[in-house]
């Protein structure tokens, strides 16, 4: 980042609304646009009038977004790291962190396409594919997106955050948004034109692996370009190495990576449950999850996008314009979800309608399921700001906890519960009433931390003597 580049400008002198604006909302189009092209997949599959492709889709979303947590891992770490380092002056920091994410996201992607190449009839079945011809499409999709996909999946959202930490919002928010677009224009050709009758699952997974391949050779090119002016390094070097700033970045990005899988665990349990009252409940809950989604994901861009401001603004030691950033764009989030909730209950039935059939029993389904789910959007926004912003402080620790307080601690046994005293419904009830629970641990855990002596006394700036490149 230059001196006197637009970006540090934008971190350290902008408005705090002008900077959320410029930071936060191109990420907010961007997981938008992501949300649209997932059910663009959801759509088409649905244009075959087959709950159990639709089944087959669904169920292998928690696998495929498991490299999203990987990407998280070393993606949101790193992130955290360099805005933080940036904020110090400290660019060989910096540099060390962009190369250790991006060797350690190919690392843990290359192992992670082995595991499902090798055993992917168990995982399938795990994952609720009990039935016979539901697992043999599942496994057809998940070889698709996974194996031949796994690599332009993972490491165009790293580099997605690797360009955000700097402050260039809107080139990273166009490469998500490259990818969705492809998507949503591969789909129909692979699956109705390209690919013979009968092989639309394996159309819609081609689809989504190609897109992000492209996707990641967009920021391939944007990394090359950006490189005269940019502190992000990816060959290995000695400041690669450095076991602090691994630690660091590790035990950043551990809470983004728990909070994916474990949020991937909760659906698949969710869909393993559902599976014990058939196929036509399980594509409810899917595409219910799938509609859903929208707020989750604006909730999510506007994190992502206001995580470097509020690391940069801790790390440098202007806390009042940190905390204004954290509440200005928390209570942002809460309204948009709040008004994704409001829609979701006044339209769930033609919402669920637009995926499936007004003939389908997984209709009824899917309509009250969404009703259930959307309930919980305000809470889970608040709760997911509090995360990121331990995130983006380098507070770990706290932010793991609420990560899995939010998905796994107690939603997961609630599930279990709730689903023996009501059966069915109780099942997706779990989720609003722990996003409730998890959103008021969150809120008592900030205010505890920001108006603690570590806030009022951290001056970052005096632990590691500014370098530069």
């Amino acid at each position: 980042m230059r001196e006197n580049s637009k970006e540090k400008w934008l971190f350290e002198h902008a408005s705090v609304l002008n900077a959320i604006v410029s930071l936060a909302i191109p990420t907010v189009i961007g997981q938008i646009i992501l949300v649209i092209y997932n059910m663009a997949d959801t759509f088409f599959i649905g244009m075959t009038d087959s709950d159990v492709n639709l089944t087959a889709v669904t169920i292998c979303m928690p696998a495929f977004m498991v490299l999203s947590a990987i990407s998280n891992l070393f993606g949101v770490g790193g992130a955290s790291v360099i805005s933080r380092a940036l904020g110090q002056k400290n660019t060989k920091r910096a540099a060390g962190a962009s190369s250790f994410a991006c060797w350690g996201c190919l690392s843990a992607t290359l192992l992670y396409m082995l595991l499902v190449c090798l055993f992917s009839d168990p995982f399938v079945n795990l994952l609720g594919g009990r039935y016979f011809e539901v697992h043999g499409q599942s496994i057809k999709y998940l070889n698709m997106v996974v194996v031949l996909g796994g690599i332009g999946t993972s490491m165009n959202m790293l580099f997605a955050h690797m360009v955000r930490s700097e402050g260039h919002s809107l080139q990273a928010s166009f490469g998500v948004a490259l990818g969705g677009i492809a998507n949503i224009v591969l789909d129909p050709l692979f699956m109705f034109a390209i690919l013979p009758r009968g092989s639309e699952v394996i159309g819609a997974g081609l689809a989504t692996a190609l897109s992000n391949w492209l996707a990641l050779l967009y920021f391939l090119i944007v990394l090359r370009r950006n490189r005269s002016h940019s502190a992000l390094r990816f060959l290995p070097d000695s400041n690669s190495l450095d076991p602090a700033m691994i630690r660091d970045l590790l035990v950043t990005g551990l809470p983004a990576c728990l909070m994916t899988l474990c949020e991937n665990i909760s659906y698949a349990v969710l869909d393993h449950l559902m599976a014990l009252y058939g196929i036509a409940a399980q594509a409810g809950i899917g595409v219910a999850k799938k509609v859903n989604m929208l707020a989750h994901c604006i909730v999510r861009g506007m994190a992502q996008g206001v995580l470097p401001l509020i690391a940069y603004n801790y790390a440098s030691g202007n806390h009042r314009r940190m905390r204004k950033t954290v509440l200005t764009s928390t209570t942002i989030s809460i309204l948009l979800a709040a008004a994704c909730m409001t829609v979701s209950l006044l339209i769930s039935r033609p919402l669920v309608s637009i995926f499936i059939d007004d003939a389908a029993p997984s209709l009824d389904y899917g309509e009250a399921f969404l009703r259930i789910l959307c309930l919980g959007g305000p809470f889970s926004a608040c709760a997911y700001a509090f995360i990121s912003f331990f995130q983006a402080v380098g507070q770990g620790r706290k932010s793991l906890i609420l990560a899995l307080l939010r998905k796994g601690i107690l939603d997961i046994p609630a599930m279990f519960l709730l689903g023996s005293l009501i059966p069915l419904y109780g099942i997706v009830w779990a989720t609003p009433i722990t996003d409730a629970v998890c959103c008021a641990i969150a809120v008592f855990t900030f205010a505890s931390f920001i108006h603690s002596p570590l806030v009022k006394l951290h001056n970052p700036a005096s632990c590691e003597k500014p370098q530069t490149a």
